[in-house]
């Protein structure tokens, strides 16, 4: 259960101005679609990656560190680990384990596999898309267990895109199409309070002191 005392006690510290903004941004949030990041080697990529699923209203990320990675650059993200909850893991097996009992279906994004194209691609179920590292791509693990892969059109020389601007450019295409369905794609009410009681505590700097006096006149 959320304490909706302590949210209204703690709003009192913040500016009306910055209540509003959390409800208003949290009307876009989703968990229907969420992120794995697997070994990433650069970590301003990473970072990059969850700075755009703020921006999206993607709510949560996961984080494969089995080889790379262990932090976030915060100068990137520019505070957007702030407000996306980031899960972090030491192998794909366990992400892929935890996103399959969560629901989601693995997406595995990739220019190698014609299986399906961004602009074909319709959001129908929860799904989580997995983007590799920068060389490499994506594991044979994630390739072997995924339910769909999906692949830019591109029609230069290059290869592939920056795992970050290919981030970007799915989210922004597949966030624009759910939102445009009857999905049931936004968060619950007790995710939506849960996420302004953590968002109000980040937005205090004084908040262990401020708990700790909260607690004594309880």
């Amino acid at each position: 259960m959320i304490d909706v005392q302590l949210l209204e006690y703690l709003e009192d510290f913040i500016s009306e101005e910055r209540k509003q903004r959390f409800l208003e941004v949290l009307e876009d949030r989703t968990k229907f679609i969420t992120v794995a990041i697997e070994d990433v080697f650069q970590m301003h990529n990473t970072s990059a990656v969850i700075r755009s699923c703020e921006i999206f209203g993607i709510q949560e990320a996961h984080v494969v560190e089995k080889r790379f990675g262990h932090t976030l650059d915060k100068e990137i993200a520019m505070g957007a680990e702030k407000w996306v909850d980031v899960y972090r893991y030491k192998n794909t097996e366990s992400c892929i384990s935890n996103l399959r009992e969560k629901g989601y279906k693995i997406i595995a994004t990739t220019p190698h596999i014609d299986n399906c194209l961004l602009n074909d691609f319709q959001v129908n179920e929860k799904i989580a898309l997995f983007f590799g590292t920068e060389k490499e791509g994506l594991s044979e693990k994630v390739l072997e267990q995924a339910d769909s892969f999906l692949k830019i059109p591109m029609v230069g020389f290059t290869e592939s895109f920056n795992i970050s601007v290919s981030a970007a450019i799915i989210l922004q295409n597949l966030t624009s199409k759910l939102k445009k369905t009857d999905l049931d794609w936004s968060l619950t009410k007790s995710e939506k309070l849960a996420k302004q009681l953590d968002w109000t505590k980040k937005s205090i700097k004084s908040i262990d002191a401020i708990l700790t006096r909260y607690a004594q006149l309880k």
